[in-house]
């Protein structure tokens, strides 16, 4: 009967220190989780915190790391890595990188309106201006604290036109009077043309029907207007 008894207790034992065992197993994977959601807590906050653009930010950056890399590599082999690239694009990539360069050198995207029309051109005119950094140095020392003005300085008298800049504020003038002169106004509607609309949302659809499918009604239509049509 006692070792019935030692024998239970021992068992006992043994299955509290297994129960407190796991016990601290779970209590140490409750800490462990604990501390990695709380990780994930504070990477999440730091990317919320980011710019929007950042991945593809991160991603070009990474990109331009590993060009330097492999192009300092060619230059060392005594290659050249601007062909070696072209190497591996194939013809439509290409197009789209040529397409891309071309769009940044004369990002035009055509007539919005007339005040971007105007930007636009003063763009270009800013782009094409050469300054002359003698004669403004000479003019910065000639007028003194003048030069740079306020909301009571007199600029008359004070500044007088060189012959050279006259005639080339004529030339442009010239220039853009002539491109002008190619271009006339569009005209929106044709009096002479047939009218075969009712609006001008019809007229919108008429127009797409006859660019896909006139010359295939061309004949049909032209037997209709003579009422020889079957």
């Amino acid at each position: 009967m006692e070792a019935s008894t030692e024998t239970q207790e021992k068992n006992l034992t043994a299955k509290q220190a297994e129960w407190k065992k796991r016990l601290r197993e779970l209590h140490a994977k409750r800490n462990e989780a604990r501390q990695q959601n709380h990780k994930e807590v504070v990477e999440e906050d730091k990317r919320n915190k980011l710019p929007s653009n950042w991945e593809s930010r991160k991603r070009q950056a990474e990109w331009i790391m590993q060009d330097e890399v492999a192009r300092k590599a060619a230059e060392e082999k005594g290659e050249d890595y601007d062909r070696i690239k072209l190497l591996h694009i194939d013809a439509t990539e290409a197009e789209r990188i040529a397409r891309k360069k071309r769009n940044k050198k004369n990002p035009d995207p055509g007539f919005s309106d007339y005040e971007q029309a105007a930007v636009r051109q003063y763009n270009r005119l800013v782009k094409s201006i050469k300054p002359n950094m003698e004669s403004y140095d000479e003019a910065k020392e000639k007028l003194g604290p003048v030069f740079y003005g306020d909301k009571n300085t007199i600029l008359h008298g004070l500044h007088e036109d060189k012959k050279e800049a006259i005639d080339k504020m004529v030339s442009d003038l010239e220039k853009q009077i002539a491109k002008r002169e190619k271009y006339s106004r569009r005209r929106m509607h044709n009096d002479d043309a047939d009218i075969d609309y009712i609006n001008e949302r019809n007229a919108k659809f008429n127009e797409k029907l006859e660019r896909f499918y006139g010359e295939y009604t061309r004949e049909t239509k032209l037997n209709l207007e003579r009422g020889t049509a079957i």
